[in-house]
């Protein structure tokens, strides 16, 4: 996994994130474009998203994060990527931390 095509995003989305759908919305998105990791709510009211795959299906996921699902509305997306450590094999939603 470790190539120069490949990453790791940390992600953490702030503004109307919860119950409304959201970490089901990047699921599906993480999942359609084969990524792996996982999604979880934050104690904060914020959503966090660990995502491994290919940079591009990376950007895709960016961009999806940003744009939201219907019933959220995103203030903000911080955005870490680091190298892929090919930990996952699927993607998951995770409990609430």
């Amino acid at each position: 996994m470790n190539s120069i095509t490949e990453g790791r995003l940390h992600a953490k989305v702030k503004g109307r994130v919860q119950g409304v759908g959201f970490r089901y919305y990047v699921m599906n998105a993480a999942v359609e474009l084969g990524l792996t990791g996982w999604v979880r709510n934050r104690r904060d009211g914020s959503v966090e998203v660990l995502a491994e795959g290919d940079l591009d299906h990376i950007k895709s996921l960016v961009r999806a994060l940003e744009r939201g699902s219907r019933s959220s509305a995103v203030r903000e997306v911080k955005t870490r990527l680091q190298p892929a450590s090919g930990e996952f094999d699927s993607f998951f939603v995770r409990p609430t931390l």
